[in-house]
């Protein structure tokens, strides 16, 4: 495990005394010298280190950070932030008149123009838009027609709801995402997590006649969780 150098490393890169950083991690200065020596700390506080820096735990964990060149260690950081949604990403949105979030709605016939649009605000805003009380207000939802027999037993024309997934590491094995790509547009799958080792999605379909395939995580673009199917 590697995470003892890195700490030291990603400390020093920042230009950060290990007094600083440690007030910032919530912790002593002695303790984190242990981390930076031998000493393996505990999980909660791994995951301080890992969003303090902006890094996934993987990498904080397995990757030698001192042996990359200045180039690579930028692009790896920055890819980093942009798999977690964070400066690096917009999401287009509506709101009703008192500021509240709406749900719009890409029908299959509007599918053929959201890679293009997605982060266009004018041309969400030209998207059949509603509201549904009972989803959590503090997550951004949209709602997707089906193309396709694919996703059986939910049928092709089917319209279903998805929650807007910001940190794609976060991503679950087995589960139904809306995926967005460079390559297939908007594809409703399950999905495997293979970021972190491989840097790409397994995407699967219900319907064994449709084999799986991988995408590249460089070429998606947006991540919808499915949450509900809405019945005609």
């Amino acid at each position: 495990m590697l995470l003892n150098l890195n700490l030291k490393f990603l400390r020093k890169n920042k230009n950060l005394t290990q007094e600083s950083l440690a007030q910032a991690l919530g912790i002593s200065r002695s303790k984190l010298a242990g981390y930076e020596l031998t000493v393996t700390p505990p999980l909660d506080i791994l995951v301080k280190i890992a969003e303090y820096f902006n890094v996934s735990l993987d990498i904080l964990i397995k990757e030698d950070l001192s042996s990359y060149s200045e180039y690579k260690l930028r692009e790896l950081l920055e890819t980093d932030k942009f798999l977690r949604g964070r400066k690096l990403r917009i999401l287009s949105t509506t709101v009703d008149a008192e500021g509240r979030e709406l749900i719009e709605v890409v029908s299959q016939r509007a599918k053929a123009s959201y890679l293009a649009g997605f982060a266009d605000p004018e041309f969400i805003s030209e998207l059949p838009r509603f509201s549904l009380p009972f989803l959590p207000m503090d997550k951004k939802h949209r709602v997707f027609q089906v193309d396709g027999d694919s996703m059986l037993p939910i049928p092709d024309g089917a319209w279903i709801v998805c929650e807007y997934v910001d940190d794609w590491f976060g991503i679950k094995d087995g589960e139904r995402y809306v995926i967005v790509t460079e390559q297939d547009g908007v594809t409703f799958k399950i999905a495997y997590n293979r970021i972190s080792s491989d840097q790409k999605l397994l995407l699967c379909s219900s319907n064994p006649i449709y084999p799986p395939f991988d995408v590249e995580i460089e070429q998606v673009r947006e991540v919808w969780r499915y949450r509900l199917v809405m019945s005609e």
